[in-house]
């Protein structure tokens, strides 16, 4: 380990990237620490204390928004615009078509619409959590032109937000809006182990050691599903060309048992974040219907079974959405009869697209299963110890581990890139 960490550092290429990608994280902490004028911070902690979902906001705000900072929303708006606009692909055959075979020039449109869309969102999202802030008594009350300012600032904290996150993924060592969230919750990980240090209570003993048990259950499960591989063999003909021959060699194609990461998680709480967001603001409503029917959705997802089941279903949802979003098994078919390889016993072409499908189709169903049951572990333990705050910190031990995993599988990938002896 220390051994890579030093060759790292060695390449100073690789080197000036890690201090890049650093040095912007360091800033994405600073506005998140930039707080908005007229709050008042010991009411905003005790309403964040008594509000599970905007716990759940907060850890994607990278405690942002407990502190009320212009970059309340964090990369919220900006996760959510990419849902939005990935799904559109699988409904509008234009869509699919620009993001899939009009190359980098359709990407680049795909990429303009998404920050059409996060500016859109902040802005809506914004106006959204300041009128509920506002009429819980939390920020007292706001002129109209003090509110509007404030929309105008948190749109452009959140816009902030997803600039560094673009700026994050050039650098290629792990997606930007992951890390953004990584630093969010690493950041705030001391001030919750005083606090709990602080409340300890020798009569929860047995409850905090089935606390630690699930945190080291949660990180092997996502280590072994990260890190496992279906390996499909690949034999490549062999090709004279004048004097020379080439191919007859044989490979493997790695099909990983989660091919989608930490996405599906981001994605399943992105989209659980609305029906909490829209049930809050109901019950401000003045219209008794209104107000019931936020109340409803509001029991529906207070329900530890329901929310569970939810978020399971969104997970397991998520993991296949992403990963044939990311991997076709008829490009991939494609690609490999192009270069003169085959997969031994199956005819190349339609046949191995299937064959990959198939394959594909079974192993992230074991890896969206896995992937479900890891995430919701953490509300299943919940019943059984009273520790409310452990929903919130199997969700960041599952983002921040992911994360991890594929930051280093991506810095390994670069070091083996430039120097494949050596590494």
């Amino acid at each position: 380990m220390f051994q890579t960490i030093l060759a790292v550092f060695k390449d100073k290429d690789l080197g000036k990237k890690i201090l890049i990608v650093a040095g912007l994280l360091v800033v994405s902490r600073f506005f998140a620490a930039l707080p908005i004028p007229g709050t008042d911070p010991s009411a905003l902690k005790s309403f964040f204390m008594q509000n599970q979902y905007l716990g759940l906001v907060n850890i994607f705000s990278g405690g942002a928004l407990a502190n009320f900072s212009i970059a309340m929303l964090g990369i919220g708006p900006y996760i959510t615009a990419s849902i939005i606009l990935q799904l559109l692909t699988m409904i509008f055959p234009a869509m699919k078509a620009m993001y899939y075979e009009e190359g980098e020039i359709g990407r680049a449109k795909f990429v303009k619409y998404t920050r059409y869309a996060t500016v859109f969102l902040a802005f809506f999202q914004g106006f959204a959590f300041l009128n509920l802030l506002k009429k819980q008594g939390v920020i007292g009350s706001l002129e109209p032109f003090e509110l509007f300012r404030n929309i105008i600032l948190v749109t452009a904290g959140s816009i902030i937000f997803m600039w560094l996150g673009e700026l994050i993924s050039e650098q290629k060592i792990g997606s930007g809006s992951s890390l953004i969230i990584f630093a969010g919750i690493i950041t705030g990980m001391p001030t919750a182990l005083r606090n709990n240090i602080l409340t300890f209570d020798y009569a929860k003993i047995p409850s905090y050691m089935i606390f630690i048990a699930l945190g080291l259950v949660t990180i092997l499960g996502v280590i072994l599903i990260n890190e496992s591989e279906r390996r499909i063999p690949i034999s490549y003909a062999k090709r004279v060309r004048g004097m020379k021959v080439f191919g007859g060699q044989n490979t493997y194609l790695p099909l990983k048992v989660n091919q989608a990461g930490v996405i599906p998680i981001i994605f399943a709480i992105s989209i659980l974040l609305f029906p909490g967001l829209v049930a809050q603001l109901l019950s401000l409503s003045n219209n008794d219907f209104l107000v019931k029917a936020g109340a409803s959705i509001q029991g529906f997802f207070n329900n530890q079974l329901a929310y569970g089941l939810s978020y399971f279903i969104l997970v397991f949802a998520f993991t296949y959405f992403y990963t044939l979003i990311t991997f076709d098994p008829k490009e991939i078919s494609k690609n490999i009869q192009q270069q003169g390889g085959f997969v031994p016993g199956i005819r190349p072409g339609q046949n191995t697209a299937e064959f990959l499908g198939k394959i594909l189709f079974r192993i992230t169903f074991l890896g969206a299963i896995f992937l479900g049951l890891i995430a919701v572990l953490p509300l299943m333990v919940q019943g059984l110890t009273g520790i409310t705050s452990l929903t919130l910190g199997g969700t960041s031990l599952l983002i921040v581990v992911s994360v991890a995993l594929d930051t280093i599988r991506q810095l390994k990938a670069q070091m083996l890139m430039r120097d494949y002896d050596t590494f």
